[in-house]
């Protein structure tokens, strides 16, 4: 896969590097598919979805997709679990005109994992994976722990764009304490 400098993922605090995570660190650094590393460090994998709509951008995800924050967006949330546990809450943003092409079919994914669907399409790019300890005044953090009903000072997490044909998908992977049990 090849990387993609068009888009800045390292805008509005997000790190180009996860400096202090500790044992998150070899989660949040894997450069290839999450998924298959999911996969292979778990007797069980599934993919739970949350919800999926149409909405608006948070500001930090318009700045770095280079769009209006009023414009309209799938946005797709799911769990990602391991032996029946959530290890994974992620987000990913679609613009409208994103699912058109070859990304059409991400619309109808359900509770089927995004990520292999990217990995395996030839010519994607992807931009540098840029890290954020969430907060609980994060908007993500408070989906993920509203969720999932856990309790933890901070989340952390890590982002890129994936770009096919001129489209942008922003992925966000936010890492929960149970993914530290594989």
């Amino acid at each position: 896969m090849k990387t993609l400098t068009q888009y800045s993922p390292c805008r509005a605090r997000w790190l180009a590097k996860p400096i202090g995570s500790g044992a998150y660190r070899q989660w949040l650094v894997t450069a290839g598919s999450l998924t298959r590393r999911l996969q292979a460090s778990a007797r069980s994998f599934s993919v739970t979805h949350v919800r999926q709509h149409l909405g608006r951008l948070q500001p930090d995800e318009a700045v770095v997709l280079d769009m209006r924050r009023q414009h309209q967006a799938l946005l797709r949330e799911v769990c990602l679990c391991c032996n029946g546990r959530p290890v994974v809450y992620a987000h990913s943003v679609l613009p409208r005109h994103s699912l058109h092409g070859a990304w059409r079919d991400l619309a109808h994914l359900g509770s089927r994992p995004l990520g292999a669907a990217l990995f395996a399409q030839a010519g994607v790019m992807r931009t540098q994976l840029t890290y954020r300890k969430l907060r609980p005044g994060h908007p993500l953090y408070q989906r993920a722990v509203s969720l999932l009903k856990l309790t933890s000072p901070m989340l952390w997490a890590r982002r890129s764009v994936f770009m096919l044909q001129g489209a942008p998908i922003l992925v966000t992977e936010v890492f929960l304490p149970d993914v530290l049990e594989l």
